[in-house]
């Protein structure tokens, strides 16, 4: 039995895939929906990306993105753009008809936005509902941009055309389930995503979700955090983690302070939960302890970003089994002797 069918859990992962030129992510979201008897609907998905503005760190948007629901109603994929997959885009593309995206320098607003907007609708009415609600208009901008603004003219939102081939990055998210479903599931995906020509990106990573509750103990956290320490760079070269991959690192100072301290391995799961909130973990870490962290986040996981992307399913699965060694590890409290040992517990 493989490491992730052990795990008393099940799992999710996230393969990161760009469309050749002329193509978007919808349409492997529509290849994928046909092979597996689902329905497409067009979705938000919140991101951040750094600013150049003065005093205004990062701008919050609202992208495009797919999802593919079965029979029931129940969500089995999502391809969604992610702004990190820049270098094989070419950046002075004009937008493509229909597409767009709305940008907030407060994402509050940005998940009012996500409520009542609809992600079907086209950029000139998109805004209206928000609009509304805030007593006030839409006007237009150059190159087609919608604006709104509350009664004192303080900005709420842009919508925007999408530049610089944005239609092309496809970041594919499986749905949490058995590993046996998932690894069918991942392995229709690398045909399809061949088949219409993606490719893996520059900057491309591969993520595995596992559910929180593996990690909701001090103790295995505690091993987690030391097992990454010691062998987390010795993982990264063994699985190849892309150079270029970007937003990963070791665990904060503030974290391995917190999970270092004498007593912590003795404190409950809320108690550990606590100390930790006060150290905020980043999400942008080889191995993402926030969403376990914080539940109220909706997506309570603990998440391991170091893979590689390949279009290869049985080498793609062979990376999210190494990472679920990790975890299986991490839970037996044990540490390997050697980088020889490591390396023949993860399959490499």
């Amino acid at each position: 039995m493989s490491a992730l069918s052990r795990l008393p859990t099940r799992l999710g992962w996230e393969l990161e895939l760009m469309a050749p030129a002329g193509a978007t992510r919808l349409d492997l979201a529509q290849a994928l929906a046909e092979r597996l008897e689902a329905t497409v609907h067009r979705i938000w998905l919140p991101q951040s990306e750094p600013s150049l503005v003065p005093n205004q760190p990062v701008f919050e948007n609202l992208t495009l993105g797919f999802e593919l629901r079965d029979a029931q109603g129940q969500w089995l994929l999502r391809c969604v753009d992610d702004l990190t997959l820049q270098g094989d885009l070419n950046r002075k593309a004009v937008p493509l008809a229909g597409w767009y995206r709305i940008v907030s320098d407060d994402l509050r607003l940005l998940h009012l936005i996500a409520r009542h907007c609809d992600a079907e609708a086209p950029l000139e009415r998109v805004l209206d509902p928000v609009a509304a609600l805030f007593g006030s208009e839409v006007t237009g901008g150059p190159g087609g941009m919608r604006r709104i603004a509350d009664p004192n003219d303080l900005p709420i939102a842009i919508g925007a055309p999408l530049p610089g081939e944005r239609h092309r990055p496809c970041e594919v998210v499986s749905a949490p389930m058995l590993a046996s479903d998932s690894k069918e599931l991942l392995s229709l995906v690398c045909v399809e995503a061949q088949r219409l020509g993606f490719t893996v990106p520059e900057e491309s990573a591969t993520h595995l979700h596992l559910d929180a509750s593996l990690v909701e103990d001090a103790r295995v956290l505690a091993n987690l955090v030391a097992l990454w320490q010691r062998w987390g760079e010795a993982v990264k070269a063994a699985v190849q983690t892309n150079p270029r991959c970007v937003r990963l690192g070791p665990f904060e100072a503030a974290v391995l302070e917190v999970v270092r301290a004498p007593d912590f391995v003795g404190l409950s799961w809320a108690q550990a939960q606590e100390r930790l909130k006060k150290a905020r973990p980043s999400k942008y870490r080889d191995i993402n302890l926030r969403n376990a962290v914080f539940p109220f986040l909706g997506k309570p996981t603990v998440e391991l970003r170091v893979l590689p992307t390949s279009l290869d399913a049985e080498s793609a699965w062979r990376g999210l089994e190494a990472m679920g060694v990790v975890v299986e590890m991490a839970r037996a409290g044990r540490n390997p002797e050697s980088e020889t040992e490591l390396k023949a517990a993860l399959g490499y």
